[in-house]
């Protein structure tokens, strides 16, 4: 149905091209029809056409006043086809060379002028079909060029102000948010609750309202229905249906009419950006130099992607095929561009939680495309767990679908006939369609140079006591925060639950609670169906790790201790017993301790039940710090964080680790 509904428009073109061919005088189909002596004759009507008499005689041998008769009524023969006068009354005889008629004066059909005529129209038809086929080529490209420039115009960083002169936002408010992410909504949320006729103001560098960031690694990418993705829906683990956003539009107030409101409420002032605190008269300085006071602040900047230099000094062709990952922006420009049929390599640079998160998620969700995952470690997540797990976990994300290249970095990149090639380390290669960079963040702290704020030299972040004040009356919450944790010491933390508890915590002090920072956040990860873990406290595998877990025959655990990089595979060790569950191994320890360790561990194990364990379905890994415990994961076991905060509030030590590990019940799930 497609073919033939273009078929009328094509012949139609073919029509047009016939005619200016036939006007060109290339081809004239009733020269075909002729002798070859058809060219020399004067114009003439077609042939077996019934001609007038007068047309057969000169102009001064015929009055004009005669009536005239038509031909056939005269009683004279009808002229014979063909024939022709001359202007002094001859007639002329057709040729017979070449000729068309018989000698009884019937038409001879001859078949070359069939094929003549069909080799000129199928020529015609074949220029016109590439004429076409070209227009729509250049169309295509034209829309697809255009539609791309459209979108780097439309999330470019110059977007539209909200409101758009900054006389229209209030010169004085109570509550002044700097920053418009979760931190932020926590923060103001935290406010209304203890004071719900406040005033706050958000000044929000990007031009949307708070949103949550963890969808767009993970539930996202889960949606079949592209319609619903498009509106930023999800589906949450308990089978509901919400968006991204926080609050609806109409949940806020509008910017010019917030501190008329005898309700108070929030308001939110996006695409600006404050350029400058005075912290000692209380203002601050749009990029504008609009200047805006506050009774109580709050600094909540979050984190910006870092990039690989290569990328960002790359020209615009290059860059349209490379992107961070931060925003809802980030996620709805990778998610079009990987949807294209035409996008068959999808690049991951990164294993930390980002870059596996992504990655697991595409080769779930697009099945039909090569995922690579490309980063410097041995194995992916290889700075947060033990060298056995992330080993495992690679593993994972691998059957997932996933082509882990490790211990590898993008060096150059090569871009020609429209084709990104990657070069890697030892000047491998490897074609790119899409690149996602996931290699960190970084906190935005510009604000420290010219307010005077101070920010943390060894991790980042404003320096900030443990009721997150940085000066009086300024305060800062959530990625950008380096904060005193009266627990663990000095600590900056990245993630969602981290910025709603900081931001809470924050909000609560701007109203005068005075509260110090105890609350220990916690985060959580998704690597496909069979990868989910929680933890808590300071996950990092440079520390000594104690993991147990549970073995899928019997109701048996093992001990896997992790507490130097030399004995990380050695010191593992199965034991098997006919108790229940809460039957947990003897924990090893390293070579750090008294020699008659091992002669105990000897004594205890037997030689077949020292092989590496492959099986780490679920189970829990305490990290260790002078021998008390400073973080946890519970791996693929859930509704135990209660738990784990009390573990880790109670300044656990590595010789109780034995009786502790048996009320995390990992059999139970």
């Amino acid at each position: 149905m497609f073919v033939c509904g273009q078929l009328p428009a094509k012949l139609t073109h073919v029509n047009q091209l016939y005619r200016f061919v036939k006007y060109a005088g290339i081809v004239n189909i009733n020269n075909l029809r002729h002798n070859s002596d058809a060219s020399n004759k004067k114009l003439h009507k077609p042939l077996g056409t019934t001609i007038k008499p007068e047309e057969c005689m000169s102009e001064s041998k015929y009055l004009k006043s005669q009536k005239t008769i038509p031909v056939c009524e005269t009683g004279a023969p009808c002229p014979v086809p063909q024939e022709r006068c001359k202007p002094n009354n001859k007639l002329i005889q057709p040729n017979k060379k070449g000729s068309d008629f018989r000698k009884n004066g019937k038409y001879q059909f001859s078949y070359w002028h069939l094929v003549a005529a069909l080799i000129v129209t199928g020529v015609a038809y074949k220029i016109s079909s590439s004429f076409l086929k070209d227009d729509k080529t250049d169309q295509q490209k034209n829309q697809s060029k255009q539609k791309k420039e459209g979108r780097r115009q439309l999330r470019s960083k110059n977007k539209v102000k909200v409101p758009a002169d900054s006389k229209l936002i209030p010169k004085e408010v109570p509550y002044l948010l700097i920053g418009g992410g979760t931190a932020a909504f926590s923060a103001f949320r935290s406010i209304k609750s203890r004071d719900p006729k406040a005033k706050v103001l958000v000044i929000a560098q990007e031009e949307e309202f708070p949103y949550m960031r963890p969808p767009l690694s993970k539930e996202l990418w889960y949606n079949t229905d592209r319609d619903t993705t498009a509106q930023l829906r999800f589906n949450q683990w308990n089978g509901t249906q919400r968006s991204i956003f926080y609050e609806p539009r109409e949940f806020y107030s509008n910017v010019t009419n917030l501190i008329e409101s005898d309700k108070g409420g929030v308001a939110v002032a996006m695409g600006w950006k404050v350029t400058k605190i005075d912290v000692i008269n209380k203002t601050v300085t749009l990029e504008n130099s609009y200047e805006i006071n506050y009774n109580k602040c709050l600094i909540a900047t979050g984190a910006s992607p870092k990039n690989l230099p290569i990328f960002e000094s790359a020209e615009d062709n290059i860059k349209d095929k490379v992107t961070t990952f931060r925003t809802k922006d980030n996620f709805l420009d990778l998610e079009e561009n990987v949807s294209n049929p035409k996008c068959k390599n999808v690049v991951v640079i990164g294993g930390g939680f980002l870059g596996s998160e992504l990655a697991c998620a595409l080769a779930r969700s697009y099945k039909s495309k090569n995922i690579f995952q490309i980063y410097k470690e041995k194995f992916i997540m290889a700075q947060v767990l033990p060298e056995y797990l992330s080993e495992w976990t690679t593993k994972k994300a691998e059957a997932e679908g996933v082509h882990t290249i490790s211990n590898t970095e993008v060096q150059d990149y090569k871009y020609k006939n429209g084709r990104l090639s990657l070069v890697l380390t030892g000047d491998q290669t490897i074609d790119a369609d899409q690149v996602v960079v996931a290699v960190g963040v970084q906190p935005n702290t510009d604000l420290a140079t010219s307010s005077n704020l101070e920010i943390d030299s060894k991790i980042g972040g404003f320096l900030v006591n443990a009721e997150l004040e940085a000066r009086s009356n300024l305060w800062v919450a959530g990625d950008a925060a380096c904060f005193y944790d009266v627990k663990l010491g000095r600590r900056r933390v990245e993630h969602h639950d981290h910025a709603v508890t900081s931001g809470r915590l924050a909000g609560e002090n701007m109203t005068g609670a005075g509260k110090p920072y105890l609350h220990q956040s916690m985060f959580w990860s998704d690597l496909g169906p069979d990868v989910g873990y929680e933890a808590i406290g300071i996950v990092d595998s440079s520390l000594p790790t104690v993991g147990v877990f549970a073995k899928t025959t019997g109701g048996n655990a093992i001990s896997v201790n992790n507490l130097s990089d030399e004995q990380k595979t050695n010191s593992e060790i199965s034991q098997s017993n006919e108790k229940s569950e809460s039957s947990i191994s003897q924990i090893v320890k390293n070579n750090n301790t008294e020699d008659n360790t091992e002669e105990k561990k000897e004594d205890k194990v037997k030689p077949e039940q020292s092989t590496k364990y492959k099986d780490f379905e679920k189970g829990v890994i305490f990290y260790l710090r002078d021998d008390a415990v400073v973080g946890i994961v519970l791996w693929n076991i859930f509704n135990r964080m209660s738990l784990a905060r009390r573990v880790l509030a109670g300044n656990t030590k590595y010789d109780d680790l034995n009786e502790v590990a048996k009320l995390f019940t990992i059999h139970e799930d």
